[in-house]
C-alpha cells in the first residue's frame, strides 16, 4: 500500500527576482526548470508563516472573533491567529500571545491540531493550528487594538454549530474551517493522539 505523505522536493530555479516588497510579505518571480527541461515563470507571495488557535472551553464552545477582511470584502468569523513576526519564533509562544492579545484568554493545555499550507499554488504561507483547552481569563491589561481589530467582535460558539456552518457554506475562513473539521475528526481517534505543542514543524523551523 502506497504511503500518502507530502515530501520535500525542490526543482531548479534558473532565475529569480522580487518585483514587490511589502510590510510583511513580498512577491517573488522564479523561472523554474520543469522535468522535461522547459522553463516556466511562477509568481508567488512570500509569507513569514502564521499560527492559529482553536480555543475550546469546558462547555464545548470555541472562542471566535468577527473581523473585516478587505481583500474579500466580508466580515469573517475566525479563530485567533497571527503572523510569525520574528524569524525562528517558537510557534507555541506566538499562539499563546495571539490568544492573549485577541481574546484576553490563556490556556493550560496545548496540542498541535494540524499544519497546513493555505494556498500552495500561489503563496508559501504555512500555518500551524493549535488546540488550546483548560481556558481562563488572562490577567493584566487588555491588549490595545487598532485598525480592523478595533471593530472586532468576540464570541464563544458551540463547536457543533461551527461544523454545521462550515458544511452549509456559511463560514469561510481557512483556519476556522480547517480547525473545526480537524477537531471533529480528531475526536474519533481520541484527542490524546494529537501531537504535542512543541512538535517539530519542518515548514517553519523554530527555536525551542
Amino acid at each position: 500500500m502506497q504511503q500518502v505523505q507530502d515530501t520535500p522536493e525542490e526543482w531548479r530555479v534558473a532565475a529569480t527576482a522580487t518585483p514587490f516588497t511589502g510590510k510583511k510579505t513580498s512577491v517573488r518571480t522564479d523561472d523554474v526548470v520543469m522535468p522535461d527541461g522547459s522553463v516556466v515563470r511562477r509568481d508567488y507571495q512570500v509569507h513569514p508563516g502564521s499560527v492559529a488557535v482553536l480555543a475550546l472551553d469546558e462547555e464545548d464552545r470555541v472562542v471566535v472573533l468577527r473581523q473585516y477582511r478587505h481583500p474579500v470584502r466580508q466580515k469573517l468569523w475566525e479563530i485567533p491567529a497571527g503572523l510569525l513576526d520574528v524569524p525562528g519564533e517558537n510557534p507555541l509562544h506566538a499562539a499563546q500571545r495571539e490568544l492573549y492579545e485577541e481574546a484576553h484568554v490563556k490556556a493550560e493545555d496545548w496540542r498541535v491540531l494540524t499544519d497546513v499550507y493555505t494556498t500552495p499554488g500561489g503563496c508559501d504561507e504555512a500555518v500551524r493550528i493549535f488546540l488550546a483547552r483548560d481556558l481562563s481569563e488572562a490577567q493584566g491589561e487588555r491588549y490595545e487594538v487598532s485598525e480592523e481589530e478595533a471593530d472586532m467582535e468576540l464570541a464563544r460558539v458551540p463547536l457543533a454549530d461551527l461544523v454545521r456552518g462550515v458544511l452549509a457554506g456559511e463560514l469561510h475562513n481557512n483556519c476556522l474551517v480547517v480547525g473545526v473539521l480537524s477537531l471533529a475528526a480528531a475526536r474519533a481517534e481520541g484527542l490524546q493522539s494529537l501531537r504535542p505543542a512543541t512538535s517539530p514543524w519542518p515548514a517553519r523551523p523554530f527555536d525551542s
